[in-house]
């Protein structure tokens, strides 16, 4: 299916303590973002912070925008007058800010598990087609667009506007502006120089630790960053939300306004196309593929790997044609659930062994061809020497399973539990240890169903074995609310 075919509906679900967006493609779910008030996204916020610490090892500085973490702040993302660019690695950290200044910069990443959000003093300024660049000096154009005609009449266009105006600013061309004449250009620059005015002046008058400027919430951010000729409608269930999002619609979308409706009926919208299901589905470790096959997905705080199984696929050939299609589909699989978790950073990719070289290369061609419509920058480099594909994507915001999702209780995010026969093996040291420290007349042990009866059938030799070992009576007792791994003993 070629990309002029696919064709993208967004549904929106609002409630007071959350919002939900969800990106269809062809009625099949391949995005969801999630905002809650209690912990709404920081990227692109702009803050005016205060440096406390300067590591010049690092290259960083730890900077306190009011957070209950500080952030952290490369050189390489400091904009200075008169230094080189974003980027060059020769830039000392201590010509550039020293502990105690006071610096106005925007988040490029949420904070991230133990981790602090991460900034940039190189302010942007996303519109509906262009992002302003105040202190940068150049006119970029996004990599979606590819002919090379419509990307030197844009650049043209955007420089020109800059001139005009004598501005000492640089300017990014969105996907959307293909195609955009330069009206459509000028507007949103205009739009952009009055809202840096409005931050400038903010920055200048508010107290440090603030917030200057906050991005805009889940559904406008949609319809400016998401909304494309692809998407023929936007759903939303919030009357308040649907008239915002018209408004904003006709002031920004006017050469390219979906058609934005009110969800009335009594039906929960996300129960449209099973988008409810399909979360469900994304969180867990196993995926199914149609041919029978599977994968599995082991998120780790370092990288993800995914691993590709024929399961039940036997096929019709041979085994080579069956680990074929079964790559095949699996690629397809793997970028719609890349998308869906929002998963980011190292992600290794274990496809079964082939043994040709052009099944392999039609492998990551359907891959890259799968994640073409991503929305998030990635890069896929060849199969290495262990037959693993490697690549990384943009990680900006937390992972669908860190924000839906938190550690087991009972494994403390282990993934697994001791087993029953392990925990009966605990229990008697535990009993010899407290025999040998203590004076008791008895012992009681309080563990869990399954324990108590491991203890009475298959160890109950054992049991009375150690009876005989510490001259000590020993009684049981079921706990219903202990886990597998968990018990007590208690002298008498």
């Amino acid at each position: 299916m070629t990309d002029e075919s696919q064709k993208e509906e967004i549904l929106i679900n609002v409630t007071s303590s959350e919002i939900r967006a969800a990106l269809l493609e062809n009625g099949v779910l391949q995005e969801v973002y999630v905002e809650r008030a209690a912990r709404r996204g920081l990227i692109s916020n702009i803050y005016k912070g205060r440096v406390l610490r300067v590591l010049p090892g690092m290259q960083a500085a730890f900077i306190d925008i009011g957070l209950e973490r500080t952030a952290f702040l490369h050189a390489s993302d400091i904009a200075k007058a008169g230094m080189p660019e974003n980027g060059d690695e020769e830039r000392n950290i201590r010509e550039l800010v020293r502990e105690g200044d006071e610096i106005m910069v925007q988040v490029v990443k949420d904070p991230l598990g133990n981790k602090g959000a991460r900034l940039t003093s190189y302010i942007t300024l996303p519109s509906r087609h262009l992002v302003l660049l105040p202190r940068g000096n150049t006119v970029g154009i996004s990599a979606r667009i590819e002919d090379e005609g419509e990307r030197d009449r844009l650049r043209g266009m955007v420089e020109e506007l800059l001139a005009d105006q004598d501005l000492q600013c640089g300017a990014i061309v969105r996907t959307v502006a293909e195609g955009a004449d330069q009206e459509a250009l000028a507007a949103d620059l205009r739009y952009l120089l009055r809202l840096w005015a409005v931050v400038q002046e903010r920055c200048s008058k508010r107290s440090v630790k603030s917030l200057v400027h906050e991005d805009l919430s889940l559904p406008l951010r949609v319809l400016r960053d998401m909304v494309t000729g692809d998407v023929e409608n936007v759903l939303v269930d919030s009357e308040s939300d649907y008239e915002a999002m018209q408004e904003f619609a006709t002031t920004y979308l006017p050469d390219a306004k979906p058609d934005i409706e009110l969800y009335r009926r009594r039906r929960p919208i996300f129960d449209l196309h099973g988008i409810e299901d399909e979360i469900r589905r994304s969180l867990d470790r196993n995926i199914p593929l149609k041919s029978g096959g599977y994968l599995i997905f082991d998120q780790t705080e370092a990288m993800t790997t995914v691993d590709v199984n024929t399961g039940g696929y036997v096929g019709h050939r041979n085994l080579e044609e069956t680990i074929y299609r079964t790559n095949l589909e699996a690629a397809v699989a793997i970028a719609r659930q890349l998308r869906l978790r929002n998963l980011g950073g190292i992600i290794i990719i274990d496809f079964i062994d082939m043994e040709e070289e052009d099944h392999r290369g039609n492998v990551l061609h359907a891959l890259e061809q799968a994640l073409s419509r991503d929305h998030a920058r990635h890069q896929i480099t060849p199969v290495s020497p262990l037959g693993l594909v490697e690549m990384t994507r943009k990680r900006t915001r937390e992972s669908l399973q860190h924000v839906l999702c938190e550690d087991c209780p009972a494994c403390e995010g282990r993934g697994f539990v001791m087993t029953a026969e392990t925990t009966c093996f605990e229990i008697f040291r535990e009993i010899i240890r407290q025999s040998r420290q203590f004076e008791f007349d008895e012992v009681m042990v309080l563990a869990g169903q399954e324990i108590i009866e491991l203890l009475l059938d298959e160890q109950a030799r054992s049991l009375a074995e150690l009876e005989e070992q510490t001259g000590k009576s020993i009684r049981l007792q079921t706990e219903s609310l202990y886990l597998q791994d968990q018990f007590d003993v208690v002298l008498m």
